[in-house]
């Protein structure tokens, strides 16, 4: 009957969600802390003994919990607020001051909504409520904005709670976020109204302690807690986090533990690091999966992450509505109800317990064990509440092949069943540092060993005691092993901390002790390993220019503070944006002396953080023009042949004149190279009369001209469309010899013949002063050659080609030559004019044109090593041999298959020419 109620009931509340209308509802802000200045800020502080009367004198007092030794304060005065802080810092009664930190509510964004609500079939809900519904005696604390007092599928289940914001009113939810985390943990079931909660029998403790905005102070947040313990819950929902710890809410965090009660809270929303309190090793951190049963994108991971449950729900909303709602914060209260379920089935268990058998009960979504996105899997309330409870979840790990993941930052539970058992983990640093182990252990005087692996198949380092003396560790980023073993059977706690690496600059926590850099652009990594971590860097800029500094975090715990302050003059302080954002000063210009600066946490949050920073410095020096004053002909700089001179454009509207003399007509090649980037340059030449002769512009890295001059003066002008200052650019103007008007001749082994077939007319270059001797030669320019050569013109009815139409440019020499018969098509009919011709195609359409393929010899003797006396060019080679017209190389071959170059075609036409 218990199974049918079940079902049925389930399916009521399916009906009632397709038939009853659906609300839209504001969503509140990120749980974020506020940008509250120090003046802003009121303080915690924790007493170690008695009050010190002071405090009367110099302090308004805001709260006082004479209960905990806690006073929240701040200064009566904001004019000497740092001497007041540096008083009770200092103070031999004060255990701690800290600033009271804002919470807000985790983000529920509602850009994906979805048609239906899926999120209790996926935990298999209806499952888990044939072995348990909850228990009319078990309390659950919803710490957050308040809870909807007159919702009818909550009013049922409520109890009296407290208003933290406004003392002495209802708990009544100004904001929202309270009354859907409620619906999903125990909105009142088979009622015949609205959705079904986890928990069909719960009592739900309000309690306020954000503001209607969502945002709230850390103090509130720590009585609210406490408030919810001291009256009787057994499970506090905390949908709410900051991305700081402080010694406050972890003293507060503890007060649960170590009455009994378990605290569940979402990870955050923001696809970074998991926010506190979750990130506590006793709290259940939660995070949100897809209907597909993958981490969500946006939910945040890393070594403190427990578990996920869906991230989208169907929920209660203020003013008796519903709607859909998504993120952690409704991820949350799934697990705290499943925990109800759990105590209800087993009211024995303690906190740990239960944090346990969630844990082991979960389904494995991303990888086998625990990982760092999804915990240890996807909430099952059916498997929690019928699988056995295991002391030991990870048993199976007796050696280094079965070594369980686990977390650099988390509380976990497990056994070893004798002196002969042994337990072996495995641990994924995310960067060098210090790892920490502590143990507890149930068992009055046992006693336990941890040995460190870098490598399981090496030696490793064994900590004995670890139970008393625990053991801290250096590690490298990456994985290594642990193995424990005992002197008896014993059930034990294993705890983890991680400290991250000291920066590389450190000792620089203070101005005279900053790091001194080199004055160039540069990029550091950086780390905050200890309290109140400032990290001090200096630079002797010697030459003014501009400096930017930009400081980007890899974590969300890390909200970066960049100082700049040059020596003797006002600091600047650069905090613009929130946590896990960058900062940038922005160009700015400087000056010859010592700049200092200095990076760091937002003020208050002084605790390590796992994580790096990166200070990217940009340096640019101004640099001094040696040409200056060059803006008129007039004043040209003098550019020496062969010389490079440097310079820049000091405005938009400059001109760098520079002028040369040639002794004799030459080539020259005025180049200008180094043009900075995204700056389009412009050069011109002038003659001795200031008339332009040619120009060259463009924002290419380079630009070069070149000219044949006559004797002279001439004059070079530059120009660009920006100023630039912190880059030179580079001229150099060079006379290049001429030989038969090339520039590529002089020197070449064919030097001679092709000075004389250019004297001729016979040749010509590929460009201006351009011959390429060692180009391969194409068909086209063959055929212009011979035509050139033995002066022949196309007659009427010209050879047609279909790729060589009549604008093609040496169409009227392939005609011409093709008429002669001495060069054909292709079998297709096309020409291909652009095709280059091998050594033998060369020789045999030279010998066609001296009439030398009659009368060809009989080979019976290879003429070269590579030449086959079969082969069909051997009788052509050899009659070429014998006259002295064509050679080898001297390795004896001939190469007949390699490409001509226009300096063999040249050669061998010149021969033949004579």
């Amino acid at each position: 009957m218990r199974l049918t109620k079940a079902l049925l009931s389930f399916g009521l509340v399916c009906i009632l969600l397709l038939s009853f209308p659906l609300f839209a509802a504001e969503e509140p802000t990120p749980l974020l802390p506020s940008n509250t200045t120090d003046s802003e800020l009121s303080w915690i502080i924790q007493w170690k003994n008695d009050v010190d009367p002071v405090v009367y004198e110099n302090s308004s007092i805001i709260s006082q919990y004479p209960d905990m030794n806690v006073m929240v304060v701040r200064p009566k005065t904001t004019a000497n607020e740092a001497a007041w802080l540096d008083y009770w810092r200092a103070s031999g009664q004060v255990e701690y001051i800290q600033p009271n930190h804002q919470y807000r509510i985790a983000e529920m964004p509602n850009d994906s909504m979805l048609s239906n609500q899926q999120y209790l079939k996926l935990i298999h809900a209806e499952e888990a409520w044939d072995q348990a519904v909850g228990s009319e005696d078990l309390v659950v604390a919803v710490v957050d904005t308040g809870i909807d007092m007159n919702h009818p599928d909550l009013k049922d289940h409520l109890i009296d709670g407290v208003n933290l914001i406004q003392p002495g009113t209802p708990p009544y939810d100004d904001n929202g976020h309270g009354t859907s985390v409620a619906g999903v943990l125990a909105a009142v079931s088979d009622n015949e109204i609205g959705v079904s909660g986890l928990l069909w029998k719960a009592q739900i403790m309000p309690i306020k302690a954000l503001e209607a905005d969502g945002s709230g102070d850390e103090d509130k947040l720590g009585e609210g807690i406490r408030y919810a313990v001291d009256n009787g819950a057994r499970i506090v929902v905390l949908s709410l986090g900051l991305n700081k710890p402080s010694p406050y809410m972890k003293s507060i965090v503890q007060y649960a533990e170590d009455h009994g009660v378990l605290l569940v809270a979402a990870a955050g929303n923001e696809g970074n690091a998991v926010k506190y309190p979750a990130a506590y090793p006793t709290v259940i951190a939660v995070g949100g999966a897809t209907n597909d049963l993958q981490p969500h994108r946006r939910s945040n991971y890393g070594p403190e992450l427990d578990i996920v449950a869906p991230w989208n729900v169907f929920t209660t909303l203020p003013r008796g509505n519903y709607g859909y709602k998504e993120g952690t914060s409704l991820a949350a209260p799934q697990v705290a109800a499943v925990a109800g379920l759990i105590w209800s089935k087993y009211p024995d268990l303690k906190p740990y317990q239960v944090r346990n058998l969630i844990r082991q009960s979960a389904q494995e979504i991303t990888q086998t064990g625990w990982d760092p996105k999804s915990g240890y899997g996807l909430l099952r309330a059916d498997r929690a509440l019928t699988i056995p409870y295991k002391e030991d979840m990870y048993e199976g790990n007796q050696s280094p092949d079965g070594a369980y993941p686990i977390s650099i930052s988390q509380q976990i539970n497990a056994a070893l069943s004798g002196a002969s058992d042994q337990d072996w983990f495995y641990i994924d640093a995310p960067y060098d540092g210090t790892l920490s182990f502590s143990a507890e252990a149930d068992q009055a005087g046992a006693g336990m060993t941890l040995t460190y692996y870098t490598d399981p198949g090496q030696s490793g380092v064994p900590y004995e005691n670890i139970l008393s003396s625990g053991a801290d560790i250096q590690v490298n980023k990456g994985r290594s092993y642990i193995k424990l073993q005992a002197d008896q059977s014993v059930t034990y706690r294993l705890t983890t901390d991680f400290l991250i690496y000291k920066g590389p600059f450190e000792d620089n926590d203070r101005q005279y002790k900053a790091y001194v850099l080199p004055d160039r652009s540069q990029t550091i990594v950086g780390t905050f390993h200890q309290e109140n971590d400032h990290d001090w860097f200096a630079m002797h800029v010697r030459s003014e220019g501009t400096l930017q500094l930009t400081v980007s975090v890899d974590t969300a715990r890390i909200d970066p503070v960049l100082l700049v302050q040059k020596q003797g003059e006002k600091e600047l302080l650069i905090d613009k944006n929130g946590d896990g954002e960058t900062e940038t000063s922005g160009p700015m210009n400087v000056t010859p002396g010592t700049y200092y600066f200095r990076v760091s946490n937002i003020p208050g949050y002084s605790a390590p953080v796992v994580g790096e920073y990166t200070l990217s410095i940009e340096y640019s020096p101004k640099l001094e023009d040696p040409n200056e004053p060059n803006n008129r002909p007039n004043q040209a700089s003098s550019l020496n042949l062969g010389k490079e001179v440097k310079g820049h454009i000091q405005t938009k509207d400059d001109s760098d004149w520079f002028q040369f003399r040639l002794n004799e007509r030459s080539l020259v090649d005025v180049g200008l190279r180094d043009i900075p980037q995204g700056v389009r340059m412009e050069m011109e030449l002038y003659d001795h009369s200031i008339q332009l002769i040619s120009q060259e512009q463009g924002s290419a890295d380079a630009l070069t001209l070149s000219q044949e001059l006559e004797a002279g003066t001439y004059y070079v002008r530059l120009r660009a469309d920006q100023a630039f200052d912190n880059q030179f650019y580079r001229l150099k103007a060079e006379s290049i010899p001429l030989t038969a008007g090339f520039r590529d001749v002089e020197g070449h082994w064919a030097e001679e013949d092709i000075i004389r077939l250019t004297n001729l007319k016979i040749v010509e270059g590929i460009e201006p002063f351009r011959f390429a001797p060692d180009q391969p030669m194409t068909r086209a320019q063959a055929a212009a050659v011979i035509s050139r050569a033995f002066g022949l013109t196309s007659k009427s009815g010209a050879a047609a080609f279909p790729d060589v139409t009549p604008s093609h440019w040496a169409y009227d020499a392939i005609s011409a030559v093709s008429q002669q018969g001495w060069i054909d098509g292709y079998p297709d009919a096309s020409f291909q004019p652009e095709r280059t011709i091998s050594r033998m195609e060369m020789v045999a359409l030279l010998a066609k044109v001296q009439n030398l393929m009659n009368g060809l010899p009989a080979v019976t003797e290879a003429p070269y090593a590579d030449v086959d006396p079969s082969y069909w060019g051997a009788p052509i080679l050899v009659k070429l041999m014998n006259e002295g017209w064509v050679s080898g190389y001297p390795d004896n071959t001939f190469r007949p298959d390699h490409k001509a170059t226009r300096a063999e075609f040249v050669s061998v036409l010149a021969k033949l020419l004579k």
